[in-house]
């Protein structure tokens, strides 16, 4: 078994956020990060093995009030892992999950990017210098939101504008064959 812990802490002179209504990055101020970091890897028996990466922090920005000093779109809480069988004969076979958790997409929060978790499976199999491949990404077709922004919109009819989430819809049930050779 490999474990690994690390604390760590992050000052920022200006933080940059995407503007959504622009398009644009921007420097909004000096900000502060700290969080923790944990990492496992374990080896069940001689074919099974296990992993997980787990991302926890928090941030927010020194100069506003604490009411509204949430950094946009930064994630709060992250992880990813898997279960693996390797045999002795080139087969190996993964269960893999990404995780992201909910976070502000605004400094007050009043509006949220929606966190996701999705299940991707892997099928390899080695034959000399050949490696041919199966991934299957977003295994239970899940339905999620990729990239986030809050945005100021109007539509046609609407007197005013309205701050929501515009997405990228995340990539639905897919199906990817490789076939490589190392040299």
């Amino acid at each position: 078994m490999i474990v690994n812990v690390v604390a760590w802490t992050l000052d920022l002179e200006r933080e940059l956020v995407y503007v959504g209504d622009e398009g644009i990055v921007e420097a909004v101020g000096s900000s502060k990060r700290y969080g923790i970091d944990f990492g496992i890897r374990y080896q069940l028996n001689r074919k099974l093995f296990l992993d997980a990466d787990i991302n926890i922090n928090k941030g927010y920005l020194r100069e506003e009030p604490k009411e509204s000093n949430k950094i946009p779109l930064a994630p709060n809480f992250t992880s990813i892992g898997g279960l693996t069988y390797k045999s002795n004969k080139g087969l190996s076979v993964s269960l893999l999950y990404r995780f992201m958790g909910d976070r502000p997409a605004i400094e007050d929060n009043a509006i949220v990017a929606s966190g996701y978790f999705l299940t991707d499976a892997v099928l390899n199999y080695t034959y000399k210098k050949y490696q041919f491949g199966l991934s299957i990404e977003n295994l239970f077709n899940s339905q999620w939101k990729e990239a986030q922004f809050a945005t100021k919109t109007r539509l046609k009819d609407e007197p005013t504008a309205v701050n929501e989430i515009h997405f990228t819809p995340g990539t639905p049930f897919s199906l990817r064959a490789v076939v490589s050779y190392n040299f």
